[in-house]
């Protein structure tokens, strides 16, 4: 196997890893109330300009994830790990409980 072949396998994980992604996103966004989804949001909104402040770069840290073999596939792999877990220890909860928990434990790590 060339190293040609390597990095086409992982550029094909990674682009899985997105269409994984975005069926996660469609399907909750499909199985939500639009209301409840507009008042999520703007709590998101005020979460994610906090995190924005200590972590100015994330968005382009992410998109350049995506362009490195593995590495979105990694990346999102242990994301997805991370979210089974929570969501075993805290049932009933569901991805916005685990999106707030996420931020939130972020911004407490960059407080210190």
């Amino acid at each position: 196997m060339s190293y040609g072949d390597i990095f086409i396998i992982g550029w094909n994980l990674n682009a899985l890893m997105f269409v994984v992604n975005l069926l996660m996103a469609f399907t909750i966004l499909k199985s939500s109330d639009p209301m409840d989804l507009v008042k999520e949001s703007e709590q998101l909104n005020i979460l994610k300009e906090e995190f924005d402040k200590y972590y100015p770069n994330r968005r382009y840290e992410t998109l350049i994830t995506y362009f490195f073999p593995f590495t979105a596939f990694f990346r999102l792999g242990f994301r997805f790990f991370e979210m089974s877990l929570f969501f075993k220890k805290n049932e009933g909860t569901k991805m916005y409980d685990f999106m707030i928990y996420k931020y939130q434990s972020d911004i407490d790590k960059m407080k210190g």
